[in-house]
């Protein structure tokens, strides 16, 4: 069964560190959530003009196209659309399908970057703006320490309401990686960070060691101003071409990955939830 690494923490005279590393075009090929658009049309949950156009939304994405406007554009359809959806019935379409689906696009060049750190004894977090029904169990099959993304709000129903609690974007993934480095005594000179988008420019700045991955054009003239390295991740390969002895999981094999990474986001997230519901009250 999958499981996440568990890392011993450093001797007190060094201060822990972690790698902070965006998901999509930085560690997988394509956008996590809108690659589970036909397996959402096969469990029922959306219609084929939906189909065409996340289809539509992901050519643009992996043509550089999406700017901030069209991001927020994208972040709203995407709320409207999943709104009335019950989250356990999408976390067992994940689930049943992150294999097929997730496994082929994830970079060599991320998946090894992601084994050196681990070696470093360096926490591992994912940090996207994706929802966090797809990006938990990604983690997990990652071997992610923690993971951050946008999370929606849930109804007493157990599905959607289409408003979203928490949006992983820009500044906002810069304060949650500051404030995880507080909570569990990462020090951020120390840290990594990866992205290929100059939205993400607030959390790369906010580490020692910053990367653009696959950089947009904007990120890309910051990286060259700021003599930040520029990565080039190109070559998808299965987990298990990488790992020889690694067998297809078995479909509950995956769903207790989902259940693991899960709970190993929680100890990322529910600082942010105990400081929104802190600033609420006074």
């Amino acid at each position: 069964m999958l499981k996440l690494v568990e890392i011993q923490s450093l001797p007190h005279s060094m201060p822990r560190a972690a790698a902070f590393f965006d998901l999509d075009k930085t560690v997988i090929a394509k956008s996590s959530t809108l690659t589970f658009s036909k397996s959402f049309y096969q469990g029922g949950l959306i219609n084929r003009r939906a189909v065409l156009r996340t289809a539509y939304a992901q050519f643009v994405f992996l043509a550089g196209g999406a700017d901030h406007d069209q991001m927020e554009r994208m972040r709203a359809y995407l709320s409207a659309l999943c709104r009335g959806w019950n989250v356990e019935q999408v976390k067992e379409i994940v689930a049943e399908t992150l294999h097929d689906l997730i496994d082929p696009i994830i970079y060599d060049e991320a998946a090894s970057l992601i084994e050196e750190h681990h070696r470093a004894g360096r926490d591992v977090v994912i940090v996207s703006t994706s929802g966090a029904e797809v990006v938990e169990p990604i983690g997990g099959l990652l071997g992610a320490d923690r993971v951050v993304a946008t999370r929606m709000v849930v109804g007493g129903d157990g599905c959607f309401t289409g408003e979203v609690e928490y949006y992983a974007y820009g500044p906002t993934k810069a304060d949650a990686v500051k404030e995880l480095a507080a909570s569990e005594g990462y020090d951020l000179a120390r840290c990594y960070a990866y992205s290929d988008s100059a939205t993400d420019l607030p959390m790369l700045s906010a580490v020692g060691h910053p990367h653009a991955v696959n950089p947009d054009r904007a990120l890309r003239r910051e990286a060259l101003a700021r003599a930040w390295p520029i990565l080039d991740f190109h070559k998808p390969v299965r987990l298990k071409q990488r790992l020889p002895n690694l067998s297809a999981p078995s479909r509950p094999a995956l769903v207790a990955a989902a259940a693991v990474g899960a709970a190993a986001a929680t100890a990322g997230l529910v600082w942010y939830a105990s400081r929104r519901r802190t600033a609420a009250a006074s």
